[in-house]
């Protein structure tokens, strides 16, 4: 079983890329840079077992832009590098979160 397995348990890996899986990116992002542009994440959700490929499981805001992501979308995105993920659509996105400071 992988480190990804344990923390995720039940999760779908086809989106797991090396070294760093999109599910892990994923978790607790605030904020989505896409293709340069950073977008809000209004809605995200990790892929389970009942997660088919019409799912939505990103939702992205930027003013009044919106977008809507599909399990489809992300599968198969690959790792570049420096946080960042290629889509099969030639896409670039990285998962950001906020920084909290005390």
């Amino acid at each position: 079983m992988s480190d990804m397995d344990t923390r995720f348990p039940g999760a779908d890996h086809s989106m797991d890329t090396n070294p760093i899986a999109l599910a892990d990116a994923m978790q607790g992002a605030d904020f989505v840079q896409l293709n340069g542009i950073v977008f809000e994440a209004g809605y995200l959700r990790l892929p389970d077992e009942s997660t088919v490929a019409d799912d939505v499981v990103m939702e992205l805001r930027h003013g009044d832009t919106e977008l809507a992501f599909t399990r489809a979308d992300l599968d198969d995105a690959q790792h570049v590098g420096d946080g960042f993920y290629r889509l099969k659509s030639g896409a670039m996105l990285r998962f950001l979160a906020t920084a909290t400071v005390h």
